[in-house]
């Protein structure tokens, strides 16, 4: 595997992280920026120039990570060039309706599962129920194959969001990324960081990814409770204040964070299901914990990799972890950086939404307000 990074700010235009070494025959280039940078068309085209006939795979983003480094309003492309691994890149195209689990049994459909060993997924932010996603890949994917992956990110705007499957970016779009090959070695790992606090309440009134009703009192009224001066900045405030989600007996399983609010209908939609039946508990940082917890994920992912260290790892963090951290951001991903060690390339983003197996339950579940780390390894 070679690997070579750059990446492009206004000031400076395109930049080198790390040298040149695939002499321009790419057989991927992973693509984050910021929305408006991301949709330039001569940004695009001066990618492709460089690396003509690879697939560009990415996203939008609240939030670029190249090397140790995490940017805003950049554009950071990451080139890989595989010796032994065949690629399959499958998309699909969802309205604000659409059916989120149809699209991803689509997805998992169309990947011959034959050597396949690996999925990446990349998918609007806004437009996908993430767990419907989740569940119709798993579902309709062999056993043995893992997705990881995030939600397209827009700062903390929550307007737009854009998917880029070897096309012009564009919303409503879940681009699938297969690996193919015995010699590619992959591991994940995902950790969050936060601490509970409040009272667990009873989820009484729910549709999906949309919460009505906590306790039988309007979720959206209670939440403001909680709040405080904060619930002026909803949506974007929520960020810091996740809810965690328990099904039944156990221990809190998921995080998850909301998207947008609905004064009219006193309603919440977050990033993944909302389950009547379920328990939900709010959430806030603990900054040592958070930059503990991405640690743990790189543990994670260099463990399940095989304990071999890799050439590559993919940094998908939530834009919640970036709100509470502010200037401390970059110390989660030294912190990977610490664990994995300097010859390992990092890229990736801040994200809406992280797509990561759960522990040993499943292969494919959706994460909120968690580092999630995909390591690679070209043996």
């Amino acid at each position: 595997m070679k690997i070579e990074q750059q990446y492009w700010t206004s000031g400076a235009g395109w930049q080198k992280e790390s040298a040149a070494s695939v002499d321009g025959s790419a057989s991927l280039v992973l693509i984050f920026g910021a929305g408006h940078v991301l949709g330039d068309a001569a940004r695009m085209e001066e990618v492709r120039a460089r690396y003509p006939g690879a697939p560009v795979v990415g996203c939008s983003t609240s939030g670029e990570i190249c090397g140790i480094r995490v940017r805003d309003d950049s554009l950071v492309a990451t080139a890989v060039r595989f010796e032994h691994t065949e690629l399959k890149l499958v998309h699909a195209i969802i309205g604000a309706d659409g059916d989120s689990l149809e699209a991803g049994k689509r997805l998992a459909q169309a990947l011959p599962p034959e050597q396949l060993v690996h999925v990446l997924v990349f998918s609007d932010g806004l437009k996908v129920n993430g767990t419907d996603l989740a569940r119709g890949l798993r579902e309709n994917l062999p056993e043995n194959v893992a997705v990881t992956g995030g939600l397209a990110g827009d700062g903390a705007n929550f307007k737009h969001t854009l998917v880029c499957a070897d096309a012009a970016p564009a919303e409503g779009t879940i681009a699938a990324l297969g690996f193919y090959g015995d010699r590619l070695k992959v591991g994940y790992g995902s950790l969050g960081g936060w601490d509970s606090f409040g009272a667990e309440r009873l989820i009484t009134r729910s549709n999906g990814n949309v919460l009505y009703e906590l306790d039988g009192r309007s979720a959206l009224a209670l939440y403001k409770e909680y709040l405080g001066e904060h619930a002026a900045g909803l949506p974007a405030t929520a960020l810091l204040f996740p809810l965690a989600l328990r099904s039944g007996e156990g221990e809190y399983s998921l995080v998850r964070t909301v998207l947008s609010v609905n004064e009219d209908d006193q309603s919440m939609t977050f990033a993944g299901d909302m389950p009547e039946g379920s328990y939900a508990r709010l959430m806030k940082a603990n900054f040592d914990r958070l930059i503990d917890g991405a640690a743990g994920a790189a543990h994670a992912g260099y463990e399940t990799l095989g304990s071999v260290n890799p050439e590559l790892a993919l940094l998908i963090s939530c834009v919640g972890r970036k709100l509470v951290l502010k200037q401390r951001i970059e110390e989660e991903v030294e912190s990977v950086r610490n664990v994995l060690g300097p010859d390992t390339a990092l890229a990736g983003f801040y994200s809406y939404g992280e797509i990561c197996p759960h522990g040993s339950i499943t292969k494919c579940e959706l994460h909120n307000q968690t580092m999630t780390i995909t390591t690679f390894s070209e043996r």
